[in-house]
């Protein structure tokens, strides 16, 4: 680490709610901006290239830079690396078509770091969360073996992410605590203690000459979109009851000249969190959940926007030019990390190999094949969601087979001269990293359409703050057409099950996986079925049995869920701000 960095963090005080400027609560505000929110939109926010091409280079070779009368300040940003440690496929939108590149692997993520501090001492390395769960190592290890590695590419600042309580809190203090980077988070309380943080609710690092400070905030809704036993004996707050109380002390307390909001709420809660008066002061939103690219910074009322991708594949690089104490320039891009681009780091490909040697065999055990690619990147329905809900509809005779609509697990391609791609026991655990218990219930056809309509809201709900972050659901059984744009509780147009017109008075059989601290009766979020009942048979071991008679497989997508205002290629919630993954 440069020896100009020093830290400096407070402890928390209680939470108070924050007015806005208008003395409206957040949830008034937010209903004031109803008639500017149209379809996929968000409140009012601008989107436009924070530097034109080649603005980078200009920063490089300005010459009060290169004089030295000048200061450049780098933060190098990663998120939602969900355990892939390893070069894989990734998936890339270009010209309406997709797309399939190898990015990542830490190895080749370590030479890139190295090589862009080397370009600059004053760099800080920043990482958004979503680190310890997604792939089978760090399953299986509980997400120790995420630990040395983090700790190997120097990290300076990290902020956990909704995933992150998947082992429980304990385990949560524990993988955190072994990080030698500083942690922040400022809505993450001890249970017993609404004023006791679990972690530093903000940091401050002096480099390039000034202040610069980090306010951390963790997805509020974690305890709702997952599995509440996750998240046991952890309370937490939305930013809108103590940002701007941050902000103010980093500001005026501790003179920082510029504030950073490290966030893993999506883009959605992100955007919106831009445009609220609580936020004001703040320079940029580090963003993190929702797997976005953000190569061009979207602009709020207050503060700019950037989210930089997943699994090691990108980097996020913010350079700022500092003169006489003042910020005088700014540029941001999105990096790749292309192994072709920078060989693997001879150091951190030892630590990797010697990672997984004690569960290579178990891991690289093959269990199936697959004729088309496997991946989970559009919103809609995907063809690794189609494989799940088949294997566990062939396993379990239900009318409706179910599969949360996670966006985790990087793609699968065939080779390009067998037509083949081996499925590994490592990747099954990357498509579901918690290996669930299957349950099945009965539930009516009205229960059914009102739980749909809950899930789109989850999904597309107009207040931004309501989005869950993860996709709209998937299923094998039904066909559910849909409009995004209409209002909560009306977006539902058809549902057939089984090619039939659904019966809301009929009653259906259901099967979905087992979310430990859910109520009996509740199923995949559906409240009040009848006959819960967990069946002793976990999603793991039904895939392989499937696998093992069915390969190689061939899944695609079928149009089980269609969206009148969208294309089934749908790839991002928010597209009405003239953002497009790619």
């Amino acid at each position: 680490m440069s020896s100009n960095k020093h830290i400096k963090s407070c402890s928390c005080t209680n939470c108070q709610p924050i007015l806005n400027d208008t003395g409206l609560s957040r949830k008034g505000f937010l209903k004031t901006l109803g008639a500017a929110t149209l379809g996929l939109g968000l409140s009012p926010i601008a989107s436009f290239a924070l530097q034109e091409q080649g603005k980078t280079e200009e920063i490089l070779k300005s010459s009060v830079v290169k004089s030295g009368k000048a200061q450049r300040i780098t933060l190098l940003h990663t998120t939602d690396i969900h355990g892939q440690i390893n070069v894989h496929d990734e998936f890339f939108w270009e010209n309406e078509n997709v797309v399939f590149k190898k990015r990542g692997g830490f190895a080749h993520l370590k030479t890139m770091i190295n090589e862009l501090r080397k370009q600059n001492p004053n760099t800080l390395l920043l990482d958004g969360g979503d680190c310890f769960q997604g792939s089978g190592i760090v399953s299986l290890t509980e997400g120790q073996a995420m630990i040395p590695l983090m700790n190997n590419l120097n990290y300076d600042l990290v902020l956990p992410g909704n995933w992150e309580v998947i082992y429980g809190k304990k385990m949560l203090l524990k993988d955190l605590g072994g990080y030698n980077a500083r942690k922040i988070c400022a809505n993450m309380f001890d249970d017993d203690s609404v004023s006791d943080l679990l972690f530093p609710p903000y940091s401050i690092f002096y480099i390039g000459g000034i202040k610069i400070g980090f306010v951390g905030y963790n997805d509020p809704l974690t305890p709702i979109r997952q599995t509440p036993a996750y998240s046991k004996g952890i309370k937490f707050c939305d930013p809108e009851k103590n940002l701007a109380k941050y902000v103010k002390i980093l500001k005026e307390q501790e003179q920082c000249k510029m504030v950073f909001v490290m966030s893993h709420m999506g883009l959605a809660q992100q955007l919106n969190l831009a445009s609220q008066s609580y936020a004001e002061g703040v320079d940029y939103i580090l963003g993190a959940d929702t797997h976005e690219r953000i190569r061009e910074p979207l602009i709020g009322k207050y503060s700019k926007v950037t989210e930089p991708g997943a699994f090691a594949s990108f980097i996020g690089k913010l350079d700022i030019v500092i003169e006489d104490g003042k910020i005088k320039d700014e540029s941001y891009e999105l990096l790749d990390v292309d192994p072709e681009k920078y060989a693997a780091d001879e150091e951190m490909m030892a630590m990797v190999e010697q990672t997984y040697l004690p569960y290579n065999k178990e891991l690289k055990r093959v269990i199936g094949k697959t004729k088309t690619p496997l991946y989970r990147s559009y919103i809609i329905e995907t063809p690794m969601d189609n494989l799940i809900t088949d294997s566990v509809m062939w396993k379990m005779k239900t009318d409706i087979a179910v599969s949360n609509g996670f966006r985790f697990c990087p793609p699968l391609i065939p080779d390009s001269k067998t037509g083949i791609a081996e499925i590994t026991k490592d990747y099954l655990w990357s498509m579901l990293p918690v290996n669930s218990e299957v349950k099945t219930a009965e539930v009516t056809g009205e229960q059914i359409w009102n739980w749909l309509e809950s899930e789109l809201e989850n999904a597309f709900a107009k207040d931004a703050t309501k989005r869950f972050g993860g996709w709209f659901v998937r299923f094998n059984g039904m066909k559910v057409i849909f409009t995004i744009g209409n209002n909560k509780g009306s977006r539902v147009q058809k549902v057939l099950v089984k090619g039939k017109p659904i019966d809301l008075a009929k009653t259906y059989t259901m099967v979905a996986c087992l979310r430990e601290g859910d109520p009996d009766d509740m199923l995949c979020r559906m409240k009040n079925t009848h006959n819960p009942t967990p069946k002793g048979i976990f999603l793991h071991d039904v895939l392989e049995e499937y696998l093992a008679k069915y390969s190689p497989v061939a899944p695609k997508l079928e149009g089980r869920a269609i969206a009148t205002d969208a294309a089934p290629t749908l790839l991002t919630q928010v597209e009405g701000v003239n953002y497009k993954f790619r």
